[in-house]
Protein backbone atom coordinates (compact mmCIF):
# COMPACT_ATOMS: atom_id res chain seq x y z
CA UNK A 1 0.00 0.00 0.00
CA UNK A 2 1.20 3.48 -0.86
CA UNK A 3 2.37 5.71 1.96
CA UNK A 4 -0.27 8.43 2.35
CA UNK A 5 1.34 11.51 3.85
CA UNK A 6 -1.76 13.65 4.30
CA UNK A 7 -4.37 11.44 5.97
CA UNK A 8 -7.78 13.09 6.52
CA UNK A 9 -9.18 13.30 10.03
CA UNK A 10 -12.77 12.69 8.92
CA UNK A 11 -13.87 10.77 5.82
CA UNK A 12 -17.54 10.60 4.91
CA UNK A 13 -19.04 8.33 2.24
CA UNK A 14 -22.26 8.46 0.26
CA UNK A 15 -22.80 4.75 -0.31
CA UNK A 16 -24.52 4.69 -3.70
CA UNK A 17 -25.21 1.97 -6.24
CA UNK A 18 -26.48 -0.96 -4.18
CA UNK A 19 -29.69 -1.36 -6.16
CA UNK A 20 -28.00 -1.08 -9.55
CA UNK A 21 -25.36 -3.61 -8.47
CA UNK A 22 -28.08 -6.12 -7.61
CA UNK A 23 -30.22 -5.48 -10.68
CA UNK A 24 -27.22 -5.90 -12.98
CA UNK A 25 -26.97 -9.42 -11.56
CA UNK A 26 -30.64 -10.18 -11.96
CA UNK A 27 -31.36 -9.92 -8.23
CA UNK A 28 -33.66 -7.80 -6.12
CA UNK A 29 -32.30 -4.46 -4.92
CA UNK A 30 -32.03 -5.59 -1.31
CA UNK A 31 -29.26 -8.05 -2.24
CA UNK A 32 -27.11 -5.05 -3.12
CA UNK A 33 -27.64 -3.57 0.32
CA UNK A 34 -26.57 -6.82 2.00
CA UNK A 35 -23.43 -6.96 -0.15
CA UNK A 36 -22.84 -3.29 0.61
CA UNK A 37 -22.61 -4.20 4.29
CA UNK A 38 -19.38 -6.04 3.42
CA UNK A 39 -17.99 -2.82 1.96
CA UNK A 40 -18.85 -1.05 5.21
CA UNK A 41 -16.89 -3.65 7.13
CA UNK A 42 -13.90 -3.31 4.78
CA UNK A 43 -13.84 0.49 5.10
CA UNK A 44 -14.13 0.34 8.89
CA UNK A 45 -11.20 -2.07 9.01
CA UNK A 46 -9.14 0.19 6.72
CA UNK A 47 -9.93 3.26 8.81
CA UNK A 48 -8.92 1.42 11.98
CA UNK A 49 -5.71 0.10 10.42
CA UNK A 50 -4.69 3.57 9.26
CA UNK A 51 -5.83 5.41 12.36
CA UNK A 52 -8.41 7.63 10.69
CA UNK A 53 -10.24 9.19 13.66
CA UNK A 54 -13.70 9.62 12.08
CA UNK A 55 -15.55 7.67 9.40
CA UNK A 56 -19.16 8.55 8.58
CA UNK A 57 -21.60 6.85 6.23
CA UNK A 58 -24.76 8.21 4.61
CA UNK A 59 -27.01 5.18 5.02
CA UNK A 60 -30.55 6.52 4.57
CA UNK A 61 -31.86 9.98 3.75
CA UNK A 62 -35.15 11.53 4.76
CA UNK A 63 -36.10 11.39 1.08
CA UNK A 64 -35.52 7.62 1.07
CA UNK A 65 -38.70 7.15 3.11
CA UNK A 66 -40.49 7.66 -0.23
CA UNK A 67 -39.05 4.42 -1.61
CA UNK A 68 -41.25 1.30 -1.87
CA UNK A 69 -42.34 0.24 1.61
CA UNK A 70 -40.98 -3.28 1.19
CA UNK A 71 -37.48 -1.96 0.46
CA UNK A 72 -37.62 0.50 3.35
CA UNK A 73 -38.65 -2.27 5.75
CA UNK A 74 -35.80 -4.48 4.53
CA UNK A 75 -33.31 -1.64 4.98
CA UNK A 76 -34.44 -0.97 8.53
CA UNK A 77 -34.21 -4.70 9.31
CA UNK A 78 -30.71 -4.76 7.83
CA UNK A 79 -29.71 -1.81 10.00
CA UNK A 80 -30.93 -3.57 13.15
CA UNK A 81 -29.18 -6.80 12.14
CA UNK A 82 -25.94 -4.98 11.34
CA UNK A 83 -25.88 -3.28 14.72
CA UNK A 84 -26.29 -6.62 16.49
CA UNK A 85 -23.76 -8.41 14.27
CA UNK A 86 -21.09 -5.72 14.56
CA UNK A 87 -21.05 -5.23 18.32
CA UNK A 88 -18.17 -7.70 18.68
CA UNK A 89 -16.31 -5.87 15.89
CA UNK A 90 -16.79 -2.55 17.67
CA UNK A 91 -15.36 -4.07 20.84
CA UNK A 92 -12.40 -5.68 19.05
CA UNK A 93 -11.43 -2.51 17.21
CA UNK A 94 -12.31 -0.08 20.02
CA UNK A 95 -14.89 1.66 17.78
CA UNK A 96 -17.29 4.30 19.08
CA UNK A 97 -20.61 4.01 17.24
CA UNK A 98 -23.00 6.90 16.63
CA UNK A 99 -26.22 7.39 14.66
CA UNK A 100 -27.25 10.91 13.62
CA UNK A 101 -30.44 12.01 11.90
CA UNK A 102 -34.14 12.52 12.47
CA UNK A 103 -34.64 9.47 14.64
CA UNK A 104 -38.30 10.34 15.29
CA UNK A 105 -39.07 8.49 12.05
CA UNK A 106 -37.44 5.26 13.26
CA UNK A 107 -39.27 2.47 15.04
CA UNK A 108 -39.07 2.18 18.82
CA UNK A 109 -37.24 -1.16 18.54
CA UNK A 110 -34.60 0.22 16.18
CA UNK A 111 -34.11 3.27 18.39
CA UNK A 112 -33.58 0.97 21.36
CA UNK A 113 -30.97 -1.01 19.42
CA UNK A 114 -29.21 2.21 18.42
CA UNK A 115 -29.23 3.54 21.99
CA UNK A 116 -27.84 0.25 23.26
CA UNK A 117 -25.00 0.25 20.73
CA UNK A 118 -24.14 3.89 21.36
CA UNK A 119 -24.16 3.41 25.12
CA UNK A 120 -22.00 0.29 25.03
CA UNK A 121 -19.40 1.88 22.75
CA UNK A 122 -19.43 5.42 24.22
CA UNK A 123 -16.17 4.93 26.11
CA UNK A 124 -14.28 3.42 23.17
CA UNK A 125 -11.37 5.59 22.10
CA UNK A 126 -10.49 4.35 18.61
CA UNK A 127 -12.33 5.11 15.40
CA UNK A 128 -15.60 7.01 15.71
CA UNK A 129 -18.05 5.49 13.22
CA UNK A 130 -21.06 7.69 12.44
CA UNK A 131 -24.07 6.42 10.52
CA UNK A 132 -26.40 9.08 9.14
CA UNK A 133 -29.87 7.58 9.22
CA UNK A 134 -33.06 9.42 8.24
CA UNK A 135 -30.89 12.49 7.68
CA UNK A 136 -31.01 15.46 5.34
CA UNK A 137 -28.88 18.57 5.28
CA UNK A 138 -31.87 20.90 4.99
CA UNK A 139 -33.58 19.25 7.97
CA UNK A 140 -30.38 19.58 10.00
CA UNK A 141 -30.07 23.29 9.26
CA UNK A 142 -33.77 23.90 9.97
CA UNK A 143 -33.73 22.12 13.34
CA UNK A 144 -30.50 23.90 14.26
CA UNK A 145 -32.02 27.28 13.35
CA UNK A 146 -35.00 26.67 15.64
CA UNK A 147 -32.76 25.70 18.57
CA UNK A 148 -30.38 28.58 17.85
CA UNK A 149 -33.22 31.10 17.93
CA UNK A 150 -34.74 29.66 21.11
CA UNK A 151 -31.37 29.71 22.85
CA UNK A 152 -30.68 33.29 21.84
CA UNK A 153 -27.12 32.23 21.13
CA UNK A 154 -24.61 34.81 19.86
CA UNK A 155 -23.48 34.95 16.24
CA UNK A 156 -20.82 32.38 15.39
CA UNK A 157 -22.27 29.56 17.51
CA UNK A 158 -24.81 28.23 15.00
CA UNK A 159 -22.79 25.11 14.25
CA UNK A 160 -23.15 24.02 17.87
CA UNK A 161 -26.83 23.30 17.21
CA UNK A 162 -26.30 20.98 14.25
CA UNK A 163 -26.52 17.24 14.97
CA UNK A 164 -22.82 17.04 14.04
CA UNK A 165 -21.68 19.48 16.72
CA UNK A 166 -19.66 16.78 18.48
CA UNK A 167 -17.66 15.76 15.40
CA UNK A 168 -15.36 17.67 13.03
CA UNK A 169 -16.49 18.63 9.54
CA UNK A 170 -15.49 16.10 6.86
CA UNK A 171 -12.14 16.57 5.16
CA UNK A 172 -13.05 14.20 2.34
CA UNK A 173 -16.43 13.15 0.90
CA UNK A 174 -16.49 10.04 -1.28
CA UNK A 175 -19.48 9.18 -3.45
CA UNK A 176 -19.67 5.89 -5.29
CA UNK A 177 -21.59 4.81 -8.43
CA UNK A 178 -20.59 7.72 -10.70
CA UNK A 179 -23.17 10.24 -9.47
CA UNK A 180 -21.66 13.69 -8.93
CA UNK A 181 -23.86 15.42 -6.38
CA UNK A 182 -24.18 15.41 -2.59
CA UNK A 183 -27.95 14.78 -2.44
CA UNK A 184 -28.91 17.04 0.46
CA UNK A 185 -26.13 15.63 2.66
CA UNK A 186 -24.12 17.68 5.18
CA UNK A 187 -24.86 20.92 3.34
CA UNK A 188 -23.42 23.15 6.06
CA UNK A 189 -20.56 20.87 7.08
CA UNK A 190 -19.13 20.34 3.57
CA UNK A 191 -18.31 24.00 2.91
CA UNK A 192 -14.60 23.19 2.47
CA UNK A 193 -14.71 19.43 2.07
CA UNK A 194 -12.80 17.81 -0.78
CA UNK A 195 -15.03 15.71 -3.07
CA UNK A 196 -14.07 12.42 -4.70
CA UNK A 197 -16.45 10.74 -7.14
CA UNK A 198 -15.87 7.20 -8.36
CA UNK A 199 -17.85 5.07 -10.86
CA UNK A 200 -17.40 2.02 -8.61
CA UNK A 201 -20.71 0.80 -7.21
CA UNK A 202 -20.80 0.61 -3.41
CA UNK A 203 -20.85 -3.21 -3.10
CA UNK A 204 -17.58 -3.28 -5.09
CA UNK A 205 -15.94 -0.52 -3.04
CA UNK A 206 -13.35 -2.18 -0.82
CA UNK A 207 -9.95 -1.33 0.68
CA UNK A 208 -8.15 -0.72 -2.63
CA UNK A 209 -10.84 1.73 -3.77
CA UNK A 210 -10.78 3.46 -0.39
CA UNK A 211 -7.04 3.85 -0.60
CA UNK A 212 -7.24 5.29 -4.13
CA UNK A 213 -9.56 8.02 -2.81
CA UNK A 214 -7.19 8.80 0.04
CA UNK A 215 -4.20 9.01 -2.32
CA UNK A 216 -6.11 11.46 -4.52
CA UNK A 217 -7.00 13.52 -1.43
CA UNK A 218 -3.40 13.50 -0.24
CA UNK A 219 -2.25 15.07 -3.51
CA UNK A 220 -4.62 18.02 -3.23
CA UNK A 221 -3.85 21.35 -1.60
CA UNK A 222 -6.60 22.62 0.68
CA UNK A 223 -6.57 26.43 0.68
CA UNK A 224 -9.67 27.40 2.69
CA UNK A 225 -10.00 30.62 0.70
CA UNK A 226 -6.31 31.51 0.93
CA UNK A 227 -3.80 31.73 -1.90
CA UNK A 228 -1.07 29.16 -2.48
CA UNK A 229 1.51 31.82 -1.56
CA UNK A 230 -0.17 32.47 1.79
CA UNK A 231 -0.16 28.77 2.63
CA UNK A 232 3.49 28.47 1.63
CA UNK A 233 4.43 31.40 3.89
CA UNK A 234 2.47 29.85 6.79
CA UNK A 235 4.28 26.54 6.28
CA UNK A 236 7.65 28.29 6.35
CA UNK A 237 6.75 30.16 9.53
CA UNK A 238 5.84 26.92 11.32
CA UNK A 239 9.12 25.21 10.40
Amino acid sequence: MENILNMPKHVTIIMDGNGRWAQSRGKERIFGHYEGAESVRACVEYAVEHKIPYLSLFAFSEENWNRPQAEVSELMSLMAKSIFDEMSTFARYNVRFMVLGNRAHLSDSLNRDIDMAMEKTASNTGLTLIVFLSYSGKWDIEQAAVKFAKAGAPEGRFQEFLVTSAIPDPDLLIRTSGEQRISNYLLWQCAYTEFYFTPVLWPDFRKDEFEAALIEYSNRQRRFGKTAEQLQNEDQQTK
